[in-house]
């Protein structure tokens, strides 16, 4: 078999450098066998680093529990089962089984979530955004979403779902300072504009949004608040955060990833029987057909424990964010916040602009084995997105593993040796991997 000959695509948007390389691991194997063995190893040299050796403060991750993990490998992942729960509604025979995993799903949800209806079907959080602009919105309609430097995503930009729908978008203004709406700005903005929805979603979110407020403006003309709960949908489900769907909204979406510390996909949520039929509608035949059995099946794991544990796990979240806010503000890093408690979420957002740019800031620690993102802040402009000014620090992993506040002490300590170059990189990666040997096991669940 002849090798091809690869050539420099001007068109390519992935790193260059790193498809190189791949291409000459595959070239040098002698077989395809060899091949499936590169990928096993890089599997597994991931599972050695980031599972047992690093300090991971990524606000979207958090490990999933052994009974979960063990599920995304069963069996029932090989099968298909496309179509609404239900024997008539099955496009394939041979799912009375898969059905009851589906259903025992769906219930376990509304049971977390104390909602009327869920869906399961979602394999990325962003199919839920773009559900809901699809189910509730027409091409051309106003609404307005978070902008980014202010904690919004793209998911709700022209860059997303809601650009895809062809849809007309306006920024929610947003107050700097207290890094949340400002009601009156968006009071008279939205009285102009009439936006038909108004979507919050932050993936920088350090505090409550002022719901029933905004829920009472927009119902002046029909408009409805939707909310993007992708970051904080465990500590809603636990009782840590406000609750959307009691306070106004119409739906809200989410990760099952994240907080919630279940498989990587997505959550729907909705009271409103009126909105069935287009939530659902869009679901399935549009966006979901064969939707990994194997995911849902850890997705029902997952919210069992969280009915279990849930609510002391994400209050433990919410207590380490505060303290490793409070321990890196003492240190003298300029921490978002600070004068409201840092945080009530799983995150806090440092300034790090006395010390580099947040993309510099988040590879020097990643050297050291502390994992965390640079993130625009409020005095950023969308241009600075490839350097920032922030860096976004989640406490959701290293709570899984069993940290208390007083572990969040040390780890700002090793963030401030690596910022302020108090000791070589080198030598705070050996700390903190021998830090992370007495924090191996998976805790708040039943394994």
């Amino acid at each position: 078999m002849s090798t091809p000959t690869y050539q420099k695509d001007a068109h390519e948007v992935h790193d260059p450098e790193v498809l190189s390389k791949a291409r000459a691991i595959i070239e040098k194997c002698s077989s395809p066998k060899l091949m499936q063995k590169e990928v096993i190893d890089a599997v597994e040299r991931n599972a050695i680093w980031r599972g047992e050796e690093c300090l991971n403060l990524l606000a979207p991750e958090a490990p999933t529990s052994p009974t979960v993990r063990k599920l995304l490998a069963s069996e029932v992942g090989t099968r298909a089962a496309e179509g609404h729960i239900g024997p008539t509604q099955r496009w394939f025979a041979g799912t009375t089984h898969i059905d009851e995993i589906e259903a025992l799903c769906v219930e376990l949800l509304k049971k977390v979530f104390k909602s009327n209806y869920a869906d399961h079907r979602l394999v990325a959080s962003m199919l839920g955004n773009l559900t809901v602009y699809a189910a509730l919105t027409k091409p051309g309609d106003n609404i307005m979403t978070i902008p980014q430097p202010t904690g919004g995503h793209s998911s709700n930009r022209y860059d997303g779902p809601a650009g895809i729908r062809g849809l007309n978008i306006y920024d929610v203004p947003m107050d700097p300072q207290e890094l949340t709406v400002d009601l009156d700005a968006f009071a008279k903005k939205a009285r102009e504009i009439k936006p038909r929805l108004v979507a919050l979603g932050a993936s920088m979110t350090l505090f409550p949004f002022p719901l029933k407020e905004m829920t009472q403006i927009v119902q002046e003309w029909g408009g409805k608040i939707f909310f993007d709960g992708a970051h904080q949908l465990g500590l809603i489900g636990g009782g840590q955060f406000q609750d959307p769907l009691s306070e106004g909204a119409c739906v809200m979406t989410g990760s099952s990833g994240k907080t919630f510390s279940g498989p990587q996909s997505g959550i729907i949520l909705w009271n409103d029987p009126e909105i069935n039929k287009p939530i659902t509608d869009a679901i399935f035949p549009a966006l979901a057909a064969t939707h990994q059995v194997n995911r849902v099946a850890a997705l029902a794991a997952a919210a069992a424990e969280f009915l279990a544990f849930g609510e002391e796990y994400m209050a433990q979240i919410v207590k380490n964010s505060k303290a490793l806010g409070k321990a890196l503000h003492d240190r003298g890093v300029t921490m978002l916040g600070a004068h409201k408690g840092f945080t009530k979420t799983h995150q806090v957002i440092a300034d790090v602009r006395s010390f580099g740019n947040g993309l510099d800031i988040a590879k020097k620690l990643g050297d050291a084995n502390i994992i965390t993102n640079k993130n625009l802040i409020p005095s950023d402009k969308p241009e600075d997105w490839d350097y920032p000014s922030g860096l976004r620090i989640g406490t959701t992993e290293v709570t899984r593993l069993g940290m208390k506040e007083n572990d969040m002490e040390t780890v700002a300590d090793f963030m401030i040796d690596v910022l302020e170059d108090r000791k070589q990189t080198e030598q705070v990666r050996k700390e903190v991997i021998e830090f992370r040997k007495a924090y191996q096991k998976i805790h708040y669940c039943f394994d």
